[in-house]
């Protein structure tokens, strides 16, 4: 899992930070933007993502909390790819995009399915802080 929050970091961190350090080269890949604050808020929004994932690697012990964000965060990017690539809002090369999302969700489904631990925890309670138990 910690090899997974890595990656998934990095990924994040070089998409997230490419519009903040180069908006052209970005724009000739993704095509032209209307809303460039917007292009740049959704960098840092994933930036700071990745920023948590990098450290949770880092630091070997992701939690429940940092597993959700991972998850979520490529599920729901992909769906807005998916999704703005129908309606012809962005370009197709946004699939590229939805598809490594895709990918990351998967590989996080099979890490908690085949990860001993994860699948204890799950179980068991284990881990699982319930607020006001003493």
């Amino acid at each position: 899992m910690l090899y997974l929050l890595l990656a998934q970091g990095a990924y994040f961190f070089l998409t997230g930070v490419w519009p903040l350090v180069h908006m052209p080269s970005f724009l000739a890949v993704t095509g032209p933007k209307t809303d460039l604050w917007l292009v740049r808020t959704v960098g840092l929004l994933i930036t700071i993502i990745a920023v948590h994932l990098l450290l949770a690697g880092w630091r070997g012990n992701p939690s429940q909390e940092t597993i959700v964000l991972a998850m979520g965060s490529a599920l729901f990017l992909m769906a807005v790819d998916v999704w703005y690539v129908a309606r012809g809002t962005i370009d197709r090369i946004y699939l590229l995009d939805a598809a490594a999302e895709l990918v990351l969700l998967g590989l996080w489904i099979a890490a908690l399915l085949f990860s001993a631990d994860s699948v204890a925890s799950v179980t068991t309670g284990a881990n699982m802080a319930i607020p006001g138990a003493g």
